[in-house]
Parts: C-alpha cells; structure tokens; sequence
C-alpha cells in the first residue's frame, strides 16, 4: 500500500494538547500519534499529562510533561520558549495546537522556528464577547485550520471570516476495532449491568458524558420522570460520567432523583474506562446536550456499537444521526432541552419491536463506518501534514 508520505520525509509532528486525561480533543490526539508512528513517521505530544499518557506512550509515541494547560499569562510566556526548545530538539517539523491556551504558546514556537502551525477548532465557536473571540482567534491562525465538522467550520466562517481554502473538515473518527460489538462478550456486558445494579429484562438508556449542566442530565431526568407516566416497562436511565471537582452539581442530580422519584429507575455510575462495554451493555443512548456540540463523538459510539442514538437536534448531531424524516433512521433527535419531546423518543425506542430495532443497529453501524471511522479521519489528517511537508523549502 502507497504511504500518504511516500517521495518525501516522514515528519515529525508536535501536538499540544492541554492535558490526556478524557475528552475529545485528547482522543483525537492519541489516535492521531498512533497513526503518526504506523505511517513511519514521529508523534510528540506535549501536555500536564493525564490518565491516557499510557496509551499514547504504548502507541509509540513520545509524551513531554509541561504546564501547557496554564491561562496564566506568565506561564503561557514561558511555554513560548519551552516549546521552542522542545521542537528544535525533537527536530519537530509540525506544530499542531488542539486548544485556546496551549495554541498561543505553539504559535509563538512555531513562528520562531519557521515551522507549519496546524489547530483543530474542537470546542464551541464563542461569537462574544469581543475579547473571547480575540482570545479563540489563535485556532484560526493555523496554515491549515481543521474542523472537527461542517457545523464547526461554518461557524468558524460566520464569526472569523477566515479564508475558506484555510478551512478542511475533517469529522471525527472512531476506531471501528475497538468499539465492535462482536468484541464484547456477555460475560463483560453482565459484569458491567451488575456494577449498574440493572436486571436481565431492564432495557437500558445510557447518558455518557462528563457531570456538567450544559451535558443536558437535568433535562434527561425530567424526560425519565414523564417516561415513568407513560409505560410499565422496565427501563433504567445509567448517567456515566466523572464530576471532574462538581461535587454541588453531582449532589443537585442525586437529589432530584430523589425529588422525582426515580431511585429505581436511574443510576449515577461514575467515571468508565471501558465505555465500548458500557454501550455494549446498554440498549439506546442518549445525548441531550443544552448547547451544540461541535461535534459530539457519543452518538457515532453508540451507532458504531449498535445502540441507537437519541439527540438534542443541534450543532454536529444533525450531522451524524439520521431520523426517519431524512432516510432510513439510524437515531432520533430531539428539540435542546424539551423533556417532552426526550421522553417521546424513550417511548418510540421502547416499543420498537427487535427486528426495527436490529435494522436500525445495522443502519447506523454502516453509516458510522462509512463517514466517522478512525481510518478516514487519520488518513485525511496526515494527507494535511504530508501536504504541509511538500510546501517546505528545501
């Protein structure tokens, strides 16, 4: 097979990433310095480090410890010079910042070092106030600016005004390997419905996200609460996720369990490093989100394990799941913040029978495959740094 950087020198690439700890901008990274290094060429990463430096390192990668993560305006001074160090040493021919505040110190590097400078706009495009997007601004500064989804790059557009040839979509990718269904056995699945405290026959909806009040837990509560009224069957809504330092917040969501009632019917299951089994033990999932991810990598898990998605219709959601109003469904999606409107869909998904439900499994596996796998976001992301290199003077 012909290498993306075949006739011309395997870079080196510096990603910065303000830590490896969970998240989507971290992910990205790791996958992409495991692709780095199977495509012959060298991956650094530079972060606070984190519960996933393992991971990279095991990748073949090389992780360097700094304080990249600092808003601390001397600190970010500093970094300027750490970084410019570390890639002269490293012998970097990249640099590729993934957020705001790590991005300022890498672009200061890499103009000092003459090097491309790449950004991956991940997070939510800000249109105010002005010193925010001044602050944002760094992630459209790169000679190449990827977006994370179309939603992403339009946004970018509407509140930079950047140059439209600057601007690459590339979607988020999954590794297909790993969140495989045919990977998970029943024993795991079990294991992990026991740690839930869910039966055999309880049909299962699973909300993954970090515990933080835009992540839409509230809403799912209220829905799960008006799901109660309308249907005997067994059911239990399972929210995983690390409060990361919110404990008022996980306190306010155990209390409204209480409030409405639903001990029996939801669970707060903490952080979960093995969420290709959580989804694998779950039957639908849902991602209410308040505000439009750019992205928002649940939904295409969940499809890619073939547990039928239930969304909030906005940002890169509308991009991903497909309902029936569209094509052949593969999820729903659902007004921001209606608890109605969530709470019908649990009901549709409910009373799907297993055949509808088994074709919609199917239709979203394909559709993941197709457009959100990790092959097809590695490969359009080294086709940038392979295009970057043949840019470089001699």
């Amino acid at each position: 097979m012909t290498s993306v950087f075949e006739g011309i020198k395997p870079p080196t690439v510096l990603q910065v990433v303000p830590a490896l700890e969970t998240g989507g901008a971290e992910r990205t990274a790791v996958d992409i310095a495991r692709a780095l290094v199977e495509a012959g060429a060298k991956a650094l990463v530079a972060s606070r480090g984190g519960r996933m430096v393992a991971e990279l390192e095991a990748a073949g990668a090389t992780h360097i410890e700094l304080a990249v993560h600092s808003k601390n305006p001397v600190v970010m001074a500093l970094n300027v010079e750490r970084l410019t160090r570390l890639a002269a040493k490293h012998g970097a021919d990249i640099i590729h910042a993934r957020s705001r505040a790590p991005a300022w110190s890498a672009l200061a590097a890499a103009r000092r070092l003459h090097l491309p400078f790449v950004t991956t706009y991940h997070n939510k495009v800000h249109e105010s106030p002005r010193l925010k997007v001044f602050y944002n601004s760094v992630m459209t500064r790169g000679a190449v600016v990827i977006a994370n989804s179309h939603f992403t790059a339009e946004r970018i557009r509407k509140v930079h005004g950047e140059d439209r040839a600057r601007i690459v979509t590339v979607p988020r990718g999954i590794d297909m390997a790993r969140f495989n269904p045919a990977r998970i056995g029943p024993e795991r699945v079990k294991a992990m419905r026991l740690s839930w405290r869910v039966a055999e026959d309880d049909t299962v909806f699973l909300l993954p996200a970090r515990l933080t009040r835009w992540k839409g837990q509230t809403v799912a509560l209220e829905a799960l609460a008006k799901l109660k009224n309308m249907s005997d069957a067994p059911f239990r809504l399972v929210l995983v996720g690390d409060a990361q330092g919110r404990d008022a917040y996980e306190a306010e969501l155990a209390t409204m369990i209480s409030r409405l009632g639903l001990q029996d019917h939801a669970r707060l299951a903490g952080h979960c490093e093995a969420m290709e089994e959580a989804y694998a033990a779950a039957d639908f999932v849902i991602a209410p989100s308040l505000e439009a991810e750019p992205f928002g990598r649940t939904p295409v898990e969940a499809q890619a394990m073939g547990r039928p998605p239930i969304v909030a219709d906005h940002g890169g959601a509308r991009e991903t799941v497909i309902t029936a109003e569209e094509d052949a469904p593969t999820g729903w999606r659902v007004p921001p913040g209606d608890d109605v409107a969530l709470a019908g869909a649990m009901l549709e998904a409910l009373l799907l029978d297993p055949q509808s439900r088994a074709e919609m499994a199917a239709r979203g596996k394909a559709h993941v495959a197709a457009h959100f796998s990790l092959t097809a976001m590695a490969a359009a992301t080294l086709k940038i740094y392979a295009g970057l290199m043949r840019q470089k003077p001699e």
